[in-house]
């Protein structure tokens, strides 16, 4: 998370902009019906505001603005797919916000980072994965799980840095190796946080994993009408 001090006006208004974009598209790629009649998928929904929401508690602040914690974006975008995830990363946003933990002028820069990058790269892999149609519950759950994790933090990181040399207020890394160390640190966490989420959550309510094909990864390895 940045403060609002560490970025430009013209950054923090495109910043709102994309993000409001983004969110508006998300809106209206809402199944809305399902998601009222659903009693579970409230429970679903609700409930990873609140993980989200309490997640983003668990933070480390630094006295020049940048503030860092797990993101956990990419549980949620498997469990809920990328439009309802990326209204409860909003909402999780907005509740730190009133709470005075977030900067409200930087909300759209922050959600960029902690919302819009985690769930672009979870998407693309996720899909990716999908179009090759796998049978092994173990590539869903180490690629589009604990892979996709550790490649949202390291994009979120790097776009964070992109945004700082922008506005000018980032002291780059003295070498490549320092700039790796960075990564690795926040890449690992990530992904175990993210994957044993994901992966509890095949193991005893796969039917909850929007975006779990249950038919095909659960499927028996057997034909059942097969005597020989």
């Amino acid at each position: 998370m940045l403060s609002a001090a560490l970025l430009t006006p013209g950054q923090l208004l495109l910043g709102t902009l994309l993000y409001v974009f983004v969110l508006l598209g998300a809106l209206t790629q809402v199944r809305w019906v399902e998601l009222i009649a659903d009693t579970r998928r409230h429970h679903l929904f609700f409930g990873s505001v609140f993980a989200l929401f309490a997640l983003w508690l668990v933070r480390r602040e630094f006295d020049n603005g940048l503030t860092v914690h797990f993101i956990g974006m990419t549980a949620v975008m498997l469990l809920l797919d990328w439009p309802l995830a990326i209204v409860a990363g909003t909402l999780a946003q907005i509740g730190l916000c009133l709470l005075g933990l977030d900067d409200l002028a930087a909300l759209g820069v922050n959600g960029l980072l902690r919302v819009l990058v985690p769930v672009a790269v979870t998407l693309l892999l996720s899909r990716t994965l999908e179009s090759f149609q796998p049978r092994n519950l173990f590539l869903y759950i180490f690629i589009s799980g604990f892979f996709a994790a550790g490649l949202a933090a390291v994009a979120t990181v790097l776009v964070g840095m992109g945004l700082l040399s922008w506005s000018g207020a980032l002291q780059a890394p003295s070498s490549l190796v320092e700039l790796m160390g960075y990564l690795l640190l926040v890449m690992f966490p990530e992904g175990f946080i993210n994957g044993t989420a994901v992966a509890a959550l095949i193991v005893f309510c796969p039917d909850w994993v929007d975006t779990f094909n249950t038919d095909r990864y659960l499927q028996e390895p057997f034909d059942s009408n097969d005597k020989s």
